[in-house]
């Protein structure tokens, strides 16, 4: 089983390691990973749809290509990892069986909120202190804190970036010459 597993982890590893070397904010990297096939998505996707991305934060996160070509932007900054974690937790939230709180809370932490996780994220020593001791007894709100600054983040700072690049102002332009 083992043997198996090692191929896998290399060839995740080679992928990581040649999107290092390539960094990019086109509008072609979104259209890659969207929900759909991307003809068809931007199809769908009106002017005013992805205008009110600009409206708030939470507007972008709500829409399914809105969060899309979030993701894409993020991924160009290498700190997909906020908008992963907000997700995850976000999932968790949903969690109906008390048995699976636990597990479930422990992967999100190991993931994302202890120290040298693979994909930590950016909070500060009391909010990552504070997550640690909601760990004793998991519930559905012990990221709480974490999410909401995790959130925070993202709104001030990747958001303001998002709305002023290359991703989001050439699918802007798509959505546009479709119309003319």
């Amino acid at each position: 089983m083992a043997a198996l597993l090692i191929p896998r982890r290399n060839r995740g590893m080679r992928t990581r390691l040649g999107c290092l070397s390539h960094k990019s904010d086109s509008y072609n990297d979104f259209t890659a990973i969207l929900p759909d096939k991307p003809n068809r998505a931007l199809k769908r996707l009106s002017t005013e749809e992805a205008s009110r991305w600009a409206d708030s934060f939470d507007v972008l996160l709500s829409h399914k290509y809105g969060l899309a070509a979030f993701r894409a932007f993020l991924k160009t900054e290498f700190s997909e990892e906020n908008l992963e974690f907000w997700l995850a937790c976000e999932d968790f939230k949903k969690t109906r069986s008390a048995a699976k709180v636990a597990s479930k809370a422990q992967r999100i932490f190991e993931e994302f909120i202890d120290v040298q996780a693979p994909r930590e994220v950016n909070i500060d020593f009391q909010t990552r202190e504070l997550t640690r001791r909601n760990m004793q007894e998991p519930s559905l709100s012990c990221f709480d804190q974490a999410q909401g600054k995790v959130h925070s983040l993202m709104e001030k700072d990747s958001y303001p970036r998002f709305l002023r690049s290359k991703i989001y102002t050439d699918l802007l332009s798509q959505t546009q010459r479709r119309l003319s």
